[in-house]
């Protein structure tokens, strides 16, 4: 299973949002480049990153750090984040990152993920964050119409290989993870799914890992100090 520390980008630096709430921010680092370096320092060789500002705008107001990040470590970088036209995929990935996210884009816009995914292939990733069993978009704060179940279906039939779920209820909350939920989609899918949300002590990673996860996502438990990375690492392997 790999394991993806987390890095949200916020004005340049590295935060943590609780649920999801802008209000709720809390800055770990000035210098996320710094903390990417302790990721690798630690046997990381994949990074998760969401721009929180580009979310909001749809811009890339952070693209230098990203970059900075692909180009000077060796890690694997994915981004989400307010991914909204081809443009913007292209510029990401020209920059060195390995794969994008889309998220409230692969909800809204059939078109552009279908084109997306035929441009790119497996470097394009949806992110189907999940409230009350349903499909959040903009930030969490709209339910779209779909189920989980009808969203991660019609991604299958569009060739995503890769899924970023999250348990909005779960997320920054230091509770556990949904781990019945994530097993029930292993099961049905054959999609790579990546848990994220709630993965908070080791226990999270070892059930992940023998329920056969492709990937965990670990956040405000690296910078709590609730999880330590290399062990996580190790216990994925």
């Amino acid at each position: 299973m790999k394991i993806f520390p987390a890095i949200d980008l916020y004005d340049k630096k590295a935060v943590r949002l609780y649920k999801g709430d802008y209000a709720q921010m809390t800055v770990y680092s000035e210098n996320p480049i710094d903390v990417a370096r302790e990721f690798e320092k630690a046997g990381a060789e994949y990074i998760h990153m969401v721009d929180l500002e580009g979310a909001k705008s749809g811009t890339t107001p952070n693209l230098n750090i990203v970059k900075d990040i692909a180009k000077n470590t060796g890690l694997f970088v994915e981004i989400g984040g307010g991914i909204r036209s081809m443009e913007t995929v292209k510029k990401y990935l020209d920059s060195g990152v390995g794969r994008v996210i889309l998220g409230t884009s692969a909800v809204t816009d059939e078109c552009f993920l279908t084109e997306a995914v035929k441009t790119y292939g497996e470097k394009i990733a949806v992110g189907a964050d999940v409230k009350d069993g349903y499909i959040a978009i903009k930030g969490w704060i709209e339910k779209s119409e779909y189920s989980l179940e009808e969203f991660l279906s019609k991604m299958e039939r569009i060739g995503v290989k890769t899924v970023i779920c999250t348990d909005i209820s779960k997320d920054g909350a230091m509770r556990g993870t949904n781990l019945e939920l994530y097993k029930s989609l292993n099961e049905k899918y054959s999609l790579d799914i990546i848990a994220s949300g709630g993965v908070s002590k080791i226990d999270d990673i070892v059930a992940l890992k023998q329920m056969d996860m492709y990937g965990a996502i670990i956040g405000k438990a690296y910078y709590t100090g609730a999880i330590d990375l290399k062990e996580a690492i190790e216990v994925a392997k």
